[in-house]
């Protein structure tokens, strides 16, 4: 079943969540290993350039999720939700919509402002361009600083959203004992 039903995600939105969720976590921790690296450090360039293609790749899976999600209404919460846990579910996956956009095009953004000039090359393959006018901007050093902050700042951000969006999954599923963590695993069946 591609498309969701009452009772589940589809196979595109289960395959998109798990998809982006993954290379989330890896980013998390690929982000603080390699913030911490010496200049000097061999790796970090490469780990930078990976960074970069996979953040680049999450906006673009995301994109493609909030598109896809437009197009098919998620499965209803549980009748038993009380309503300030409705709203909770609904504001955190709004604010998961906009750090999973906002995340990689802060840090697009601050590649683009660099003084550096440093490419970001997809995975190897192909130049990805700067965002128009960040290069042209007075200050770049100044800029890339402020974007800089604020990639980390929403990246932080994501973090304690996902602990937050996995203790909820948890506790619906030990506690509630209802289907909302199950309708989103794949391979399981939902009453």
């Amino acid at each position: 079943m591609l498309t969701n039903s009452d009772k589940r995600y589809g196979t595109v939105a289960v395959t998109l969540h798990w998809l982006i969720a993954a290379a989330i976590i890896f980013m998390l921790g690929l982000g603080l290993y390699m913030s911490d690296l010496p200049l000097n450090d061999a790796s970090k360039f490469p780990l930078y350039q990976l960074h970069k293609s996979i953040g680049l790749t999450i906006l673009t899976l995301s994109v493609i999720r909030l598109g896809w999600r437009a197009f098919n209404r998620p499965p209803p919460l549980p009748a038993h939700m009380p309503g300030w846990e409705r709203l909770a579910a609904h504001a955190s996956h709004a604010l998961f919509y906009i750090l999973m956009i906002g995340v990689p095009l802060a840090g697009w953004a601050m590649v683009s402002s660099s003084p550096w000039n440093i490419p970001t090359i997809w995975f190897g393959q192909f130049q990805i361009p700067p965002l128009p006018g960040l290069a042209e901007v007075a200050d770049r050093a100044a800029t890339e600083s402020a974007l800089k902050d604020l990639h980390s700042t929403l990246a932080f951000s994501m973090g304690g959203l996902l602990i937050l969006h996995v203790g909820a999954a948890l506790k619906h599923h030990f506690w509630d004992r209802d289907s909302v963590l199950l309708r989103m695993l794949p391979f399981t069946d939902v009453d």
